[in-house]
């Protein structure tokens, strides 16, 4: 288990993790200490537990939006599929068409 420590507004937090996972945590880390930055410029002082909650709040909207349009893209999906579908069916129809229409030229 790793202690990675994040710097976080000027305050260093020590996170424990996996081994593996040290890179990404820290990566993480950086983009809270970005957004809470950003937060900061725009509002002023604000205290630290408020400061990571509001960059909690923040990245649960960008997750929520991202998970619907997540969904909005998967029913797209699932209709072009469904239109593929019709559309092999509409040409295995026309395709058996054209051959009664083949036999019966032959026949004449």
């Amino acid at each position: 288990m790793a202690l990675v420590p994040l710097n976080i507004n000027g305050r260093v937090y020590e996170i424990a993790c996996d081994d593996s996972q040290v890179s990404r945590v820290t990566e993480l880390g950086r983009e809270v200490d970005r957004r809470a930055e950003a937060l900061l410029k725009q509002l002023g002082n604000v205290p630290d537990a408020r400061l990571l909650v509001m960059v909690g709040l923040m990245l649960a909207d960008e997750l929520t939006d991202s998970r619907e349009q997540l969904k909005h893209a998967s029913g797209a999906v699932d209709a072009a599929a469904e239109g593929d579908a019709t559309l092999a069916e509409g040409i295995e129809s026309l395709a058996a068409r054209i051959e009664g229409i083949a036999e019966r030229l032959e026949r004449a």
